[in-house]
Formats: structure tokens, sequence, C-alpha cells
């Protein structure tokens, strides 16, 4: 299991990833058989789940290893997005565990705080568990969506937000694409573009700056594909 922290509950029930190679499976009690996702879906979604893996915690040995056998020729085909997986998995190859857990805690923890906030409310009002937070709980209700009691960190963190997007994109049996682009214009397109600006330069991130690169081009893209769905 690489994704072990389950941020949200759905409709009282604990949400569960158990991806192989970057391909997110939710398993849950649901009798409800979702449809097969496209491959485009899929790739939305594992990518979402990554995210919400390594801006949550540092990388399991297990996942730093698939992430330094990524298969990717950026000579065949030159995209922002390829050369960042490249940079990420260049960025896995030069580091330890010793060292992704230390630049993970400077980066987001810290000795009172992290060199970064990961919440919306900071980006958006300066504040912690300001407006945009409790605009966000409301949305989730709506959702049926919760937090699990057992997790300290409110929902807009970054971790449960991209958590949130793959929920959204592999159950489309519940949530629309209307939804989907709701999500996203509400709770991370006004931030999620400065906050990982912000990671590529931040002082002490290494493996973090392959990251934020990927982040940055990530977002772009959906932000461009939900725009042309309006």
């Amino acid at each position: 299991m690489l994704f072990s922290h389950c941020i949200l509950y759905h409709n009282g029930l604990v949400i569960a990833f158990y991806p192989t190679f970057l391909r997110g499976t939710i398993m849950d009690s649901e009798t409800v058989q979702s449809p097969r996702l496209t491959e485009e879906e899929q790739n939305r979604a594992d990518i979402y789940a990554l995210f919400a893996n390594l801006l949550y915690q540092a990388p399991s040995q297990e996942l730093l290893t698939l992430l330094q056998a990524l298969d990717i020729d950026v000579q065949q085909q030159h995209s922002n997005m390829l050369s960042a997986w490249a940079g990420v998995k260049l960025a896995a190859q030069h580091t330890s565990m010793t060292s992704i857990e230390d630049e993970f805690y400077q980066l987001f923890i810290g000795l009172g705080r992290g060199e970064l906030v990961p919440y919306s409310s900071w980006y958006m009002t300066g504040m912690l568990m300001d407006t945009p937070l409790a605009l966000l709980r409301q949305d989730l209700q709506k959702l049926g969506l919760q937090r699990d009691e057992s997790i300290s960190d409110p929902e807009d963190h970054v971790a449960s937000l991209c958590e949130t997007m793959n929920y959204l994109i592999t159950h489309p049996h519940q949530y629309s694409a209307e939804q989907q682009a709701h999500f996203f214009a509400t709770h991370l397109a006004p931030w999620i573009m400065k906050f990982f600006t912000d990671l590529q330069h931040a002082n002490t991130a290494k493996f973090y700056h392959s990251v934020g690169h990927l982040g940055y081009y990530f977002m772009s893209l959906e932000q461009q594909a939900f725009t042309m769905q309006r």
C-alpha cells in the first residue's frame, strides 16, 4: 500500500487507496459499479493521488523506487509534462529516504511551521481556517464527503483537495464533469499555481522542486481543460 493516509470519509465510509505503479484504485464498501474510466481520466486520477501522497507525507521507499524507475522517453515526444516527469525521476534517483524525510519536514512541518503552509485558506486570505475552509466544508457536505476524525489537518490541506479530485474522477456514476470543474475552480484554481510555484522556489526544496514543476504544469492543463468545458 503506497497511499496509507485517508483524509476523507465518503458517506461515512473510509476511502482507502491501494495504488500499483501510480494507478490508484479506490476500494470501499459501495455496491455501485463505477463505469470504466478512459485512459485520460485514469491518468488524471493517478496524478491527483500521487500529489495527495507526496504532499501529505514523505514518500515511502516503495514509492520512491517506483519514481526512480519511471519509463520516460523525452526524446520521442517533448512536452512540459514529460520534461517534468523526467525531472521527478532524476530527483528521485539522486535522493535518499533520510534526505527526503528531512526535506519534507523542513518544507511542510518545521519548528513552529514549515517553509510552506499548504492550506487554501492561507494562500487565499493569509489566515488559517478562514472563509475558504468554511465554503469548502459546505461543498464537501453537498458531495457527501467529510473529514476522517482521526486526521488533525483541516480539509483545505492541499493533499486533501487532491484526494477529493481523485475521488470525483474515479466515481463518475456519482459525480459529473461539471462537479469536478466547480470543485477545481472554487477550491484549487485561485491558489494552486502559486503554491506549486512557491514549492519550485523553496529554499529547502530539492526533490520537491521537481514535484513543484510537475504540479505546475499538470494544474495548468487542468485549468485549460476545465475552461474549455464552459
